[in-house]
């Protein structure tokens, strides 16, 4: 480029740059560069002259050449696809007219810094180090799918707000980014895409604000996160998808708002998770959708489950804050499956890893009363006695309540009206406490039971002692033979 054709602007830009040097052209360091469309020539740039800058520009002998611009109007496209950058661009504060171009290039270091553009259409990028897109303003959509970048990705207090949201406003599915996805406070309106991303460090959403009411608002399935991924105080309006994510260390959405009303807030169904922490936030509005999923510790509060939840096949090895079994149940309970036995399995076995057998009983007998609820009449009405008698062999000493009484009632019926004895002659002494016993007991025997016979309502008495005594042993039987098992 000739430099007889440059601005005296683009003139200071162009001698500047061999040597690396900033060139500022804000009137103050609070300048707000939305206004940059109103900004003269004294302060105009040609995407064109940055072209041919990055592409083949000046270099002194000693100097480490590089592009630093702060408060520029940048007009027309700058392209740079397919091409290969050795300096460092830092275009920040700038405002573009036209969405740059940069699909396939391969550049050093990338800031833009506080920059407002209408869109950026970097695809397949690759960029050695550092990637900076703090605090800018996109008026389109980003479009960073496939990059690869070597160092951290910055979006931390981005805003993304295209004219519509027919395609993704962010589109990062299948990048390589080797530090941290830092993104707090990103603001976006329209699909967030992190599908088949691989982050080596751990990623921020913090503070952020996604909104695409009723579609999805961030696609990150099959994601690979190294570190930790935090999501506290995020607010959304659409779903969260993390099917088939792999996060080593902790999904934190603590304090996060989750709204998608009439279908899932989170769907992370197969995804293998180190910790995933749902605390500190109001209920999910839209339902929790973890089936199949592997958490090493989850971190629920009660209050944050919402009225649906999917739990089939989810399997975690801790399970806190520790709370009454009382509180746990209700979320089994809400399944959109209905009764789905495995989970109330997974929570028995967390609550005994913690020692608490009382709360694990309790969930089996819970899921005894939920399996009954599923069954013929027959097979409910069977469950009700077990659970009237002896709660289905988890309370046994209900057993000893119920044969103390029937003992006792037995006992005074039989000692008013004496059954009378089959072989005079022969029979023993009649013992009331110990007849009944006989009745009651069906293996034992003291004698009483064959040698007496009592009749009118007393023999209806026996037969009501002897069947109650066979469903007790019955229960209890069942009862002790489960709690074997399971030891």
């Amino acid at each position: 480029m000739d430099m007889n054709d440059l601005e005296p602007a683009e003139l200071r830009v162009w001698r500047a740059f061999s040597r690396g040097t900033a060139v500022d052209f804000r009137t103050a360091e609070d300048e707000d560069p939305t206004q940059g469309e109103g900004w003269g020539p004294e302060r105009t740039v040609r995407a064109a002259v940055l072209r041919a800058l990055l592409l083949d520009g000046p270099q002194h002998d000693g100097e480490i050449a590089a592009l630093r611009l702060d408060g520029a109007r940048i007009t027309g496209v700058l392209d740079l696809q397919y091409g290969t950058v050795d300096h460092p661009v830092q275009l920040r504060h700038c405002f573009f007219e036209d969405v740059p171009q940069l699909y396939a290039s391969r550049l050093r270091e990338l800031d833009l810094t506080g920059s407002v553009l209408p869109g950026l259409a970097a695809a397949t990028m690759r960029v050695e180090g550092i990637l900076h897109l703090t605090r800018c303003r996109f008026r389109g959509p980003v479009r960073l799918g496939g990059t690869e970048i070597g160092g951290p990705l910055f979006l931390s207090g981005a805003e993304i707000i295209p004219p519509d949201t027919a395609r993704p406003a962010l589109r990062l599915g299948h990048a390589t980014i080797g530090d941290d996805l830092w993104a707090p406070g990103l603001r976006t309106h329209g699909e967030v895409t992190l599908n088949s991303t691989s982050i080596a460090g751990s990623a921020s959403l913090d503070d952020a604000r996604l909104s695409h009411p009723d579609n999805v608002a961030l696609d990150a399935q099959t994601l690979l996160v190294e570190g930790d991924f935090h999501m506290r105080h995020v607010r959304t309006e659409g779903w969260i998808g993390l099917r088939g994510a792999r996060i080593t260390g902790r999904l934190d959405l603590s304090y996060a708002s989750l709204s998608n009303p009439g279908d899932a807030a989170l769907r992370a169904s197969s995804c293998t998770v180190g910790e995933l922490w749902l605390r500190k936030s109001p209920p999910m509005e839209g339902a929790l959708n973890l089936r199949r999923a592997q958490i090493e510790v989850l971190v629920l509060d009660p209050e944050t489950v919402p009225a649906d939840v999917f739990l089939s096949g989810l399997v975690y090895t801790t399970l806190t804050p520790h709370e009454p079994a009382e509180r746990r149940l209700p979320m089994l309970e809400r399944d959109g499956e209905g009764y789905v036995p495995d989970a109330y399995e997974q929570l028995t076995a967390a609550y005994r890893r913690a020692g608490d057998d009382h709360a694990a009983r309790l969930v089996q007998l819970a899921k005894q009363r939920r399996l009954r609820s599923t069954r013929a009449w027959y097979g409910r009405l069977w469950g009700y006695v077990q659970d009237a008698t002896v709660g289905y062999g988890f309370r046994p000493l209900r057993a000893c309540a119920w044969l103390l009484s029937l003992l006792a009632v037995g006992s005074l019926a039989y000692a008013l009206h004496h059954p009378r004895p089959l072989k005079a002659s022969e029979a023993p002494h009649f013992n009331p406490v110990f007849y009944t016993l006989d009745l009651l007991l069906p293996v034992i025997s003291f004698g009483q039971e064959d040698a007496f016979a009592p009749d009118g309502w007393y023999q209806a008495l026996s037969y009501a002692l002897i069947i109650t005594g066979w469903i007790l042993a019955t229960t209890v039987v069942t009862g002790v033979t489960r709690n074997v098992s399971r030891q």
